[in-house]
């Protein structure tokens, strides 16, 4: 696809910007250009760990996307997952998921402490 077919995409909170095709999510764009804006998470709509929100422009669905994540409410107000979504026109994105993925440090839900660490039961 030449270039002049691809869509801007801009995400101002971190200042990357790149340009995605609107046959591929604004995530598959993203991680084509080895470019790191949008957090990472399973890229099959059912983690929420690439929510953001449609500050200007438009996005179409590319697949379903979970309403444990976003809600219709959500939705209404812009917000949408990054790999379930393509852009129609140019975009400009706000990243409302966490900037760290939330498997680094051990599984945390919000409002829950993260489980200890292992610890060494092995003596020497």
């Amino acid at each position: 696809m030449p270039a002049m077919d691809k869509l801007s995409i801009h995400l101002p909170q971190t200042g990357e910007s790149y340009f995605c095709s609107p046959d591929e999510s604004l995530l598959q764009g993203m991680l084509r250009l080895g470019r790191k804006g949008i957090p990472v998470g399973c890229t099959g709509g059912g983690c929420g760990v690439c929510k953001v929100r449609v500050v200007r422009g438009a996005v179409r669905p590319l697949g379903p996307i979970s309403r444990a994540h976003v809600s219709p409410e959500e939705e209404r107000d812009g917000y949408t997952l990054a790999c379930r979504a393509g852009p129609a026109c140019a975009v400009e994105l706000e990243v409302a998921g966490r900037f760290e993925k939330p498997f680094r440090n051990g599984y945390r839900t919000q409002g829950r402490p993260s489980p200890p660490p292992p610890t060494n039961t092995t003596e020497t």
